[in-house]
């Protein structure tokens, strides 16, 4: 099992941090260090920033926003950052929510799963650098009737096969990331409910001609896991409990919240409930109370080192080939500590 670093978000007062830990990652031999976006920093920016400044560590989008671009904008940025950065750059890619496809980019979130499909065999093809001729149900290239011509990619990217990865919660998007993707971008997984999930993705690869003994040979799933180094439980559970509340009581409406499901199917049906009707009434402070101890420790690893070091074989044993690290603490130093103490763990 391999390390991330998932940087998260930039914003004020974050970009010179993230930098401290993505080159201390690197230092220590992490694999990859993944940054987000969703309607604020954009990830592509940052990458391109952390690629002038890092030698070995993979950099990956967690994700790149689907509605955000076109697959030929896409094709274009990852060949470029693959580029510049010396063949290191992971193309995560996500629908993102109907919130932010149809509030922020004005792109309507309908047949997601076949926009994926689609959006990525045009990726694909323009990194192979076909010439890119695409009569799909949802994308057309070239248009017809006008003026335009099909094109090929003008440059020449290190890794015409660069990694794809996709963001995937429910079943039919777990089993399209096997088919289509090389890699799986995991949030809240709990290793004590991997399986169900893994199940999915390995019929994708079977859908997608892997034979099943080989079914996940090369394909990689990478967890984002919280990391809080602390003696005190509760206090851990604190300082994570305003995120997991977020995630699960306010990321989407009622009716479609991915990580209410994904709570649901680890068991916690009653905490998900009180924690989105506590989000959606406007009392995020009261929905992160009701944040169970429980949920936490299932989906993150918290305690003091020796408890953390004991359950970081949990992910290995549960399938997981990158644990990306989303260290928490006060300080700068606090959270390089806490990516040393993984360092360590995982090595052990």
């Amino acid at each position: 099992m391999r390390l991330g670093l998932s940087g998260g978000y930039a914003g004020a007062g974050m970009p010179p941090d993230l930098l401290d830990l993505v080159q201390e990652a690197d230092r220590l031999g992490y694999a990859s260090a993944w940054v987000a976006e969703a309607y604020g920093s954009d990830a592509v920016t940052v990458l391109a920033w952390l690629a002038a400044q890092t030698e070995r560590i993979g950099l990956g989008s967690g994700v790149m926003q689907i509605p955000a671009r076109t697959p030929a904008m896409t094709a274009m940025t990852a060949a470029t950052l693959d580029t510049l950065s010396g063949g290191r750059f992971l193309l995560g890619l996500g629908v993102s929510g109907p919130q932010v496809s149809e509030g922020w980019h004005g792109v309507r979130f309908s047949a997601p799963l076949a926009r994926t499909r689609e959006y990525v065999d045009i990726v694909r093809a323009a990194l192979r650098r076909e010439t890119v001729r695409y009569d799909g149900d949802h994308f057309t290239l070239p248009l017809p009737d006008g003026p335009g011509k099909a094109l090929k990619l003008t440059l020449h990217p290190p890794r015409p096969d660069l990694p794809v990865y996709l963001a995937a919660v429910g079943p039919r998007n777990l089993r399209l990331a096997g088919e289509v993707a090389d890699g799986w971008l995991a949030v809240f997984l709990s290793p004590e409910h991997a399986e169900s999930h893994l199940a999915h993705v390995r019929e994708g690869r079977a859908m997608g001609g892997r034979a099943p003994g080989a079914a996940m040979d090369g394909f990689d799933v990478v967890a984002t896991v919280p990391v809080v180094v602390s003696d005190d439980l509760e206090a851990a559970r604190a300082a994570l409990a305003p995120y997991t509340a977020l995630y699960i009581g306010g990321m989407g409406s009622r009716e479609q919240n991915f990580y209410n499901r994904l709570a649901r199917t680890m068991g916690f049906d009653e905490a998900a409930d009180t924690i989105q009707d506590l989000y959606l009434e406007g009392r995020p402070r009261d929905a992160a109370a009701a944040v169970p101890l429980e949920l936490v420790d299932a989906t993150a690893l918290i305690g003091p080192p020796g408890r953390i070091a004991e359950r970081v074989g949990r992910y290995a044993d549960a399938g997981v080939t990158t644990l990306s690290v989303a260290p928490s603490g006060r300080t700068t130093e606090h959270r390089v500590a806490t990516l040393r103490l993984m360092a360590d763990a995982v090595g052990a």
